[in-house]
């Protein structure tokens, strides 16, 4: 429970119109800032609520704000129920929709069946607040509007919370069969792929006989004796 007042700034308000506490006091008990206090006080803050008197509600003494007025170090003490209110738990069933996010139920069930063919029609029932029939119509296309059906986001429209529907799509998931994949024959192992290494029984030159060694290249035509070359040009006669 909330150590804070009920309507925190409506107690402000009456605290500093009819006490005279510091307004460390009220605003340590109104879980305020002391400067929002002060605004309150200056009527810049809080304008137009009226004041709620915490004595009367039970949540502050006369005797305690006494304390308070006559020590400024006081810190005014809550007065908290001891009577416990069960805490309402949530009815499972359908969700009441409003009458003004009716129309859009069949786009919001049209946008699970596309983004989350997992969930099952109760579970849409529960996110939308619709019934078996109508989400039937709707995945099968009998519906009567199903040619104008465009999908919608349940969460965007108002149908559900966030919350609620990743807690719908997480137990759809739990529950669905885990498929297996078959990725196909997987790679046979080296054993059985790789050829043992034997001795041969004849030597390379016994199977292909013996290897043709080629002839050296021809001098190059680069180097060449140049002094051979012109002096046979001096013995042959240009004359003739």
């Amino acid at each position: 429970m909330s150590n804070a007042p009920l309507m925190p700034k409506a107690t402000a308000v009456w605290l500093v119109e009819n006490t005279s506490l510091t307004f460390d006091q009220i605003a340590d008990f109104c879980k305020l800032h002391p400067l929002e206090v002060k605004g309150i006080a200056d009527g810049e803050v809080a304008a137009g609520i009226r004041g709620q008197d915490p004595v009367t509600s039970g949540q502050l003494s006369r005797e305690e704000i006494a304390k308070g007025e006559a020590d400024a170090n006081h810190r005014l003490n809550l007065f908290v129920s001891k009577i416990k209110v069960p805490e309402v738990k949530r009815q499972r069933g359908p969700r009441y929709t409003p009458l003004s996010r009716r129309q859009d139920r069949p786009n919001a069930i049209l946008w699970l069946l596309r983004n989350h063919p997992e969930l099952k029609d109760a579970q849409i029932m529960r996110l939308v607040g619709t019934t078996k029939t109508t989400v039937k119509a709707i995945r099968d296309r009998t519906h009567w509007n199903s040619a104008a059906l465009a999908p919608m986001d349940p969460v965007t429209l108002g149908l559900c919370s966030q919350i609620d529907l990743d807690f719908e799509v997480q137990r759809a998931a739990k529950e669905r069969p885990q498929q297996v994949v078959d990725h196909g024959p997987m790679l046979a192992p080296p054993e059985e792929t790789v050829q043992p290494y034997y001795e041969p029984d004849h030597t390379e030159e016994e199977v292909f006989g013996k290897r043709v060694v080629p002839a050296a290249p021809a001098e190059d035509e680069d180097h060449f004796d140049a002094e051979r070359v012109f002096g046979r040009l001096k013995d042959i006669d240009l004359d003739h």
